[in-house]
């Protein structure tokens, strides 16, 4: 009998959970009717261009169309356009693909179909500044955004006010035109008019939402963006607008259906699983520790689960910058949590960005258990000193533990797996 491996055993669930979400088993599924005239395919985020290449697969008709997606993540289509552009930060390249998606779906009739793949990284690959704001606002407003600490939901509601692309303004361009949005859901609780900031889904976030937000997260934006969002020329259009009434939006993936799929497969290998939730937000070294305690409750008490048992987590937590380090939520969510569980026996964890790639570096995430934090001591690393200096990346590399999949070609958020035996 080979030994069970803790490493293995944990990439098999983040392979299950990212196969869940695998864009041509989910697209074949929520394929709309053909159209009387033409079908534009357009799209935008990390996952859009494996979700264009699947869409050209399944689709039995003449189509043709533009996706954007992030550096190293396209994919092979013969129809479909694919181009890349920045993320998390946006450049000039997503500034020219956004003038241009508005561009391929002007002059459409009620006869044409839009087809609009969205997946988790639009809002950063479509930068589309309104009124007389430029691409360097976009720019300080996502650095600002990334640094603040605010939930997923409230930076969108921001950036919404702030472009003619986001909020719904790329589907009220198709119209009259029908659109039909293929939703892969990277956002706490599923809501697609988020995704992405909603390009073709309009959401009820208002401008007041919007500044409430900057306001309550501190968060200090150029004068010239503060004026325009102060304006009745951010107000984004609305729902029950007449000229989104005929479209139709399918969420096809999300945190939720992988998590049941990670939680199948474990429990396919004999171990025994429980979910906490598909979306928890808030600071990532702060759900770390209390993931933590968890763990260590199971291990030295056997509740509030019995062991064995493998516990998952899903959605978006958040990092308040504090230092220039190397890092990302995942690995910085899972240093916290190594630090909590130092010296325990038994315990093992990965925690991962599903899109396969956390922060700005190559990895996911990373692996943890009981002696990481003294593996990290041996090799010259102070655990504490690296969490405080928003440096999980350097720490964990100094122990050989980042998690390195690669582009997924899905993004349904993170995953977190915790392995108790």
């Amino acid at each position: 009998m080979t030994e069970f491996d803790p490493k293995t055993f944990l990439t098999s669930i983040f392979n299950a959970a990212v196969a869940a979400a695998d864009p041509e088993r989910t697209i074949r599924d929520h394929l709309p009717a053909k159209p009387k005239g033409r079908t534009i395919v357009i799209g935008a985020g990390k996952g859009s261009a494996q979700m264009a290449a699947a869409f050209e697969k399944v689709w039995d008709g003449p189509i043709e169309g533009l996706v954007v997606t992030r550096y190293g993540y396209g994919a092979k289509c013969e129809r479909i356009e694919i181009i890349e552009a920045a993320h998390p930060v946006p450049d000039a390249a997503g500034l020219a693909a956004s003038r241009r998606l508005l561009e391929k779906v002007q002059g459409l009739t009620a006869d044409d179909l839009v087809v609009a793949l969205i997946s988790g990284g639009g809002s950063a690959l479509l930068p589309s500044p309104a009124g007389g704001l430029t691409l360097a606002d976009e720019i300080a407003v996502n650095e600002a955004l990334l640094a603040s600490g605010a939930p997923i939901a409230a930076m969108n509601t921001i950036r919404k006010h702030l472009s003619t692309i986001k909020g719904g303004r790329l589907a009220a361009a198709a119209y009259p035109a029908k659109v039909v949005s293929l939703v892969v859901s990277d956002i706490p609780g599923d809501n697609p008019a988020l995704v992405a900031s909603g390009p073709t889904v309009p959401d009820t976030g208002s401008r007041e939402d919007a500044l409430a937000s900057i306001a309550a997260y501190g968060m200090t934006l150029p004068a010239s963006v503060m004026a325009h969002i102060n304006s009745p020329a951010a107000d984004a259009p609305r729902p029950d607008d007449p000229r989104f009434a005929a479209n139709e939006v399918h969420l096809i993936a999300s945190a939720g259906v992988s998590l049941e799929a990670a939680a199948t497969e474990a429990k396919r290998q004999g171990v025994e699983a429980v979910i906490l939730s598909d979306s928890i937000e808030g600071e990532a070294r702060e759900v770390g520790g209390v993931h933590a305690a968890i763990a260590r409750e199971v291990a030295t008490r056997n509740r509030p689960f019995q062991k064995p048992v493998l516990i998952l987590s899903g959605g978006e937590t958040t990092v308040t910058l504090r230092a220039k380090g190397k890092g990302g939520r995942n690995s910085e969510f899972l240093l916290a949590f190594a630090i909590g569980i130092s010296g325990m026996e038994g315990v093992h964890a990965l925690a991962a960005d599903t899109d396969g790639i956390d922060g700005s570096e190559d990895n996911a995430g990373a692996f943890a258990d009981g002696s990481t934090v003294s593996r990290m001591r041996t090799a010259g690393v102070d655990a504490k000193a690296m969490l405080a200096g928003n440096n999980a990346w350097m720490a964990f590399n100094a122990t050989g533990d980042l998690f390195v999949p690669g582009p997924t070609g899905t993004n349904v958020n993170d995953l977190r797996a915790i392995l108790i035996r």
